[in-house]
């Protein structure tokens, strides 16, 4: 979700394809028993006496769309690593570092600092997306795509209220509108073969979100644009590490970003990063923690921490390279240690305490509303908009006839090593 201003197999119980992601366990059955002949001490008469049966191993598949709990795959709670990259100059001596080394064991032995929450996520994050880039097609409504999206999050991370679940509202962005739009209810929206998607997941496991996005396009004319966002994006990845200044990352982003052109007819455009979006830190149960890291260069000084989670997404677009609020709203959160404020609607009270119960500080959308029984709820939602409790987040779009893209992976900067977490096999 926005901000504006080679898998490896370690861990996996039993390896599988796909660079041990979970396609199956192995559980067991019984072969035929055979007989093997003893002889009787008081006959001497020989009796057969059967052998113990032998388990048999069985691979269990994850369904088709994918709806089995990842639990069923990985018994023993620990997940696939994301893609390691070694950090660079003054911090390469981490990666052999025994107390940094140490400090990771620590980290993983502590249930609310353990990777395996965001890997979890991350397992969560590729096989959903795994059947929705396979499966989304033009001719789709918006509802149908992210509903398919978000029922397989939910499955497959075995949503528990507030300890697993939905990290935020699947965005379904498209063209010139680069973030921030999912459909609310009653939403007609065709996907058309001409429309660049962009598809923003988020899934959550104990409050640790895990934050990536991809674009669809499903003609030629824009493959170079989707192509400077994917490199931008991995150039942010490449540079962000422990002490690292954020200007300094938005710096090389709009670098490459900005190298890129994009030929329509006689047209030539070049692509630029839209200026006033921006990746962000992710704390616990907040998607927009306190840190950003811009998509041009800059003078922020602000330098990343060890221990920190980061969204690095970046976003290209063929027009001004800057967003506007526009359309109706559908992403909603409720504002983080909000001070005591009188509400003066019985209607806004009680919404509060159903977005409290459900939601917490995680983003939430109408159709979440709707999905736990809240109805006739604009007012009271708009009066705890008006009051400072909930942030609303409205559509944010280039102008009319812009095309836009978005990138995005979550990363970790573990004292020995950066993992890219959400890294597939895909992007």
């Amino acid at each position: 979700m926005t901000a504006v201003t080679k898998p490896s197999d370690e861990h996996v119980p039993d390896p599988a394809p796909n660079n041990g992601h979970a396609n199956g366990h192995e559980e067991h059955e019984s072969d035929d028993g055979e007989d093997d002949g003893v002889q009787d001490a008081a006959t001497g008469d020989a009796k057969k006496k059967k052998k113990k049966k032998k388990p048999k191993k069985k691979k269990a598949v994850q369904s088709d769309p994918p709806r089995i709990g990842l639990s069923k795959f990985f018994p023993n709670g620990h997940y696939p690593e994301g893609e390691i990259q070694e950090y660079k100059d003054d911090n390469s001596y981490r990666t052999t570092s025994e107390e940094k080394r140490y400090l990771e064991k620590l980290a993983q032995e502590d249930p609310d600092t353990t990777y395996e929450n965001i890997r979890r996520g991350a397992e969560v994050h590729r096989l959903v997306r795994q059947h929705a880039r396979k499966h989304i097609r033009p001719g789709m409504t918006m509802t149908e795509i992210v509903e398919n999206i978000e029922d397989g999050t939910r499955a497959l991370v075995e949503e528990s209220g507030l300890e697993s679940g939905v990290g935020f509202p699947t965005g379904v962005s498209l063209n010139e509108c680069a973030a921030h739009y999912t459909p609310n209810a009653g939403d007609t929206v065709v996907l058309k073969s001409s429309d660049v998607l962009k598809v923003d997941i988020g899934v959550h496991v104990r409050g640790r979100i895990l934050d990536s996005a991809f674009t669809l396009n499903f003609e030629p004319t824009y493959d170079e644009l989707l192509a400077a966002v994917k490199d931008a994006t991995n150039t942010g990845i490449r540079e962000a590490g422990i002490d690292v200044r954020l200007g300094e990352v938005g710096a090389a982003i709009q670098e490459t970003m900005e190298s890129y052109e994009v030929h329509i007819g006689s047209k030539t455009l070049q692509v630029k990063s839209i200026e006033n979006l921006s990746g962000h830190s992710i704390d616990l149960y907040q998607i927009h923690g306190k840190k950003s890291v811009q998509l041009i260069k800059n003078d922020d000084q602000t330098k990343m921490e060890e221990g920190e989670y980061f969204a690095i997404e970046t976003f290209g677009s063929t027009g001004r390279g800057r967003v506007i609020e526009s359309g109706d709203c559908s992403h909603y959160a409720r504002v983080p240690n909000v001070p005591q404020v009188p509400i003066r609607l019985t209607s806004a009270k009680a919404l509060l305490r159903t977005i409290n119960k459900n939601f917490g500080t995680l983003p939430f959308c109408r159709r979440y509303l709707d999905r736990v029984g809240e109805t006739k709820y604009l007012l009271a939602l708009n009066s705890l908009v008006r009051d400072g409790i909930v942030n609303d987040y409205p559509p944010l779009c280039d102008q009319k006839g812009a095309m836009t893209a978005q990138f995005e992976h979550t990363i970790l900067l573990r004292p020995t090593v950066k993992e890219v977490v959400s890294r597939g096999d895909d992007y």
